[in-house]
């Protein structure tokens, strides 16, 4: 049986959105935590593309479809903010970042760090990432039960601390200290028990936070003082044509987020693109063979516009698993979405991940395919949104896209692998979507004779 969300105002012409009782204060968490698909297929099922259900104690408006989610994320009507609705989640552990900013203050500081991530910085970026790129993956050792997901996630956390953060000392030995504070900042967003007791999700993240702010303090004078060409010194330095510049606290906000973002989202995609790869030995044979022929460099955007195989499976892989499943928002005032009244301070929930899986955009949804981004128009501008859209879009896209397509090009020219496992590798929704088993692959080295090795590779 359905019930209304609220009663849609006298003579609006709006319905109330419908919805069910549930668990009490749990509610959906635990369904969604264990496989979103399936409780938005049900949610779809029950009550359309508009719903709204119990999420962590609080009611939760979820949108599905392309159409509901261009209106929350363009946010052409000022209806929905976003520091509201990020800040219960994960406000403890992230406050100061972009995503958790509105109006003003969002467009001031948007403004300052695209000067961080303009062409030439990207430039930078690209030039410093691609020898430790290279070096990185060759350091990777053969094995018939490799776990891709922490390898990447090891390599794209050196990664952002170099390019982000001009590198750590080198007897700084508080990397994988840093790796596990940003696991516990991420995880603590679903934590059930919301409240810093002994053992708990929420009280790690806060911990977690605290290492890493005490992490980043540490290096800022040094990066302040100093000419480098990293995030962390371009922050330090940045002003706009008013002469204003982000204060200790901000920087240190701003690179707590920026660090978490760029890593993790990456990972994610990386370790997708392996598993799909060692699914498709057609498409990894594919893209293993343009990457042979353009050569081991490819810091030219030039050169890696040739990359149109690899392109398209990154594309494809972002469809089947985004890394950023939902993108929740917070009503600054009575709306409407897709015809619905909802009323001020709700939380919405825009969903990519269902987006992604509408049979009515993409045919045969669950079937991974990347001749789907074979150059043709998306069949709806929001029918692919792993980057958001609107004023909130992804800061970093380009510099992750680059970033995984270099990962992925050094990896192909270098080994290649399979996937033991013939069942679908699992997931964990916890918080941002991870494999469970860490994603064992078969990894062998290209031979060094093979006509179509990188002639640098041992023999396996």
């Amino acid at each position: 049986m359905a019930h209304a969300l609220a009663a849609p105002p006298v003579d609006s012409g709006l319905r109330p959105v419908p919805g069910g009782r549930s668990i009490p204060w749990i509610g959906e968490t635990l369904r969604y935590i264990r496989d979103p698909l399936a409780l938005w297929s049900a949610q779809y099922e029950a009550y359309g593309p508009v719903s709204w259900s119990v999420m962590a104690g609080r009611r939760v408006v979820t949108v599905l479809g392309a159409d509901g989610c261009e209106q929350v994320l363009t946010n052409r009507d000022k209806a929905f903010g976003n520091k509201d609705a990020w800040r219960p989640l994960i406000g403890p552990f992230f406050d100061g970042g972009l995503m958790l900013m509105d109006a003003g203050e969002h467009r001031t500081n948007r403004r300052l760090l695209q000067q961080a991530f303009g062409k030439e910085r990207l430039a930078d970026y690209t030039a410093t990432m691609h020898p430790l790129i290279e070096h990185g993956v060759r350091e990777w050792q053969p094995s018939t039960d490799f776990r891709v997901y922490p390898a990447t996630k090891n390599l794209t956390l050196g990664l952002a601390t170099e390019v982000f953060m001009g590198g750590v000392d080198p007897d700084d030995d508080r990397l994988p200290r840093v790796n596990a504070a940003f696991v516990d900042c991420v995880q603590a967003a679903t934590a059930l028990v919301r409240a810093n007791v002994p053992g708990g999700r929420w009280r790690r993240g806060l911990r977690g936070r605290r290492y890493l702010e005490s992490f980043l303090r540490d290096y800022l004078p040094r990066r302040r003082a100093g000419s480098g060409t990293d995030l962390f010194s371009v922050l330090a330095r940045l002003e706009d044509e008013h002469g204003t510049r982000f204060s200790d606290d901000a920087i240190v906000d701003h690179m707590v987020f920026l660090l978490m973002a760029a890593h993790d989202t990456s990972t994610i995609t990386v370790s997708t693109m392996v598993d799909q790869l060692g699914r498709h030995p057609e498409w990894q044979e594919r893209c293993r063979q343009q990457s042979l022929a353009v050569g081991d460099d490819v810091t030219d955007p030039e050169v890696r516009a040739q990359l149109t195989d690899l392109a398209a499976v990154m594309k494809e892989s972002l469809r089947i698993l985004a890394p950023l499943p939902t993108m929740v928002r917070w009503t600054l005032r009575d709306t409407e979405i897709q015809g619905h009244f909802v009323p001020a301070d709700t939380m919405v929930a825009a969903t990519p991940h269902w987006t992604h899986h509408d049979a009515t955009w993409w045919p045969d949804p669950e079937r991974w395919d990347p001749s789907r981004f074979d150059g043709r128009p998306l069949p709806h501008k929001y029918a692919w949104q792993p980057f958001g859209g609107g004023v909130h879009t992804c800061l970093g896209q380009f510099f992750s896209q680059i970033e995984i397509v270099m990962v992925l090009h050094h990896l192909l020219r270098t080994f290649t692998w399979t996937v033991p496992n013939p069942s679908a590798t699992p997931i964990d929704f916890t918080s941002l979507p991870y494999p469970r088993d860490g994603q064992p692959i078969d990894l062998r080295r290209l031979g060094r004779f093979s006509d179509r090795a990188d002639p640098g590779g041992p023999s396996a």
